[in-house]
């Protein structure tokens, strides 16, 4: 019997040493070691052993089902790790290669320019002011000096909503009422970011939807000046500190005097080009001293307080900072677009 089990052990190695792939394996460990294999089948002889003998023969057989069980452990990584060099070989790839770094998204066009000016205003002193995009007329166009029927409001055409007197923003200077509203009568230094809404026809120039950011500073004894000089000193640190700026007179209900601020172009270095229609200017914000109206509705005595308001679109900026030549471009949400910032 001893003998037997000494040739079922070679035999069983010998035939384990020859497997290649795994469902020999599983046939090998069904044939020498399953419920019905050769070293199991053995054990049933117990009864024609004589009593001594049969206390080695358990012992033996248990050492051979241990060797021959690490040894099957051994040959199954073995061969697992032989199919998984053949599959990386079959797909050429070369596992030494340096791993590829996972690609990270970027901000979107519009936020970096619009932080940059955060950034720029609030070393200014300026505050970040958040105002509502549901507004009422009220807010939108009266308590900005434009009351029913005044022919500005021509200029904006507007998204009502079916509850009347409610409507979407169609620019940020709302936030100028309600800052005043709430720090009255404390001096106030604000921008008023966020996005506005126009039921205009969409082209490469045009959106119905689009950021704004409007500044609005109140206080004793605030004069243009002092509206000049925040915003060249703007100009020059969002364009570079060779940038000329220009003031032309303009009209805003909201503001008295007014007028739009213009940069050198950067393109062609005020020479003429098609970015600056060959003007040597690009326009990038309108500006003016608050209206006495708009003051006194926004609880100040425009005989004791002045100030400035400025209105500029992040996306308008971004088009001649970045040479983007379609407003859409936006708003696509094209990945070709987007990676590029």
């Amino acid at each position: 019997m001893t003998l037997n089990l000494e040739n079922l052990q070679k035999e069983a190695r010998a035939e384990l040493e020859k497997v290649a792939h795994r469902v020999d394996l599983e046939d090998w460990w069904r044939a020498n070691l399953g419920r019905k294999g050769k070293i199991q089948r053995l054990t049933r002889r117990f009864g024609e052993l004589e009593p001594r003998e049969r206390s080695a023969f358990g012992q033996q057989i248990n050492e051979i089902k241990t060797g021959l069980k690490a040894a099957f452990e051994a040959k199954t990584a073995e061969v697992e790790r032989n199919e998984l060099e053949a599959r990386i070989s079959a797909a050429s790839i070369d596992v030494t290669l340096p791993g590829r770094r996972s690609s990270q998204g970027g901000l979107h066009p519009s936020t970096r320019i619009m932080r940059q000016m955060y950034r720029i205003f609030g070393d200014m002193g300026f505050q970040i002011y958040r105002s509502p995009e549901v507004v009422t007329d009220q807010q939108n166009f009266e308590w900005l000096n434009m009351p029913p029927h005044h022919p500005a409001r021509d200029m904006q055409d507007t998204f009502y909503t079916t509850e009347e007197g409610i409507l979407l923003r169609t620019h940020t200077s709302p936030g100028q009422i309600s800052a005043m509203l709430e720090y009255h009568p404390e001096p106030v230094r604000v921008i008023v970011p966020g996005m506005c809404y126009r039921s205009e026809q969409i082209t490469a120039r045009s959106e119905i939807q689009f950021n704004q950011i409007e500044g609005l500073a109140v206080g004793h004894g605030i004069t243009l000046g002092d509206l000049k000089g925040t915003l060249t000193e703007f100009a020059k640190r969002l364009f570079g500190d060779d940038r000329k700026t220009r003031f032309r007179a303009s009209y805003f209900p909201f503001t008295e005097p007014s007028a739009e601020m213009d940069v050198s172009c950067f393109q062609c270095n005020a020479e003429g080009c098609q970015l600056c229609k060959y003007s040597g200017w690009l326009e990038i914000l309108g500006c003016g001293m608050v209206h006495p109206a708009v003051l006194r509705n926004g609880g100040y005595d425009p005989d004791e307080y002045s100030g400035f308001a400025f209105g500029s679109g992040p996306e308008r900026i971004a088009m001649m900072k970045y040479g983007i030549t379609d407003i859409r471009s936006f708003w696509n949400n094209d990945l070709r677009f987007l990676e590029q910032f």
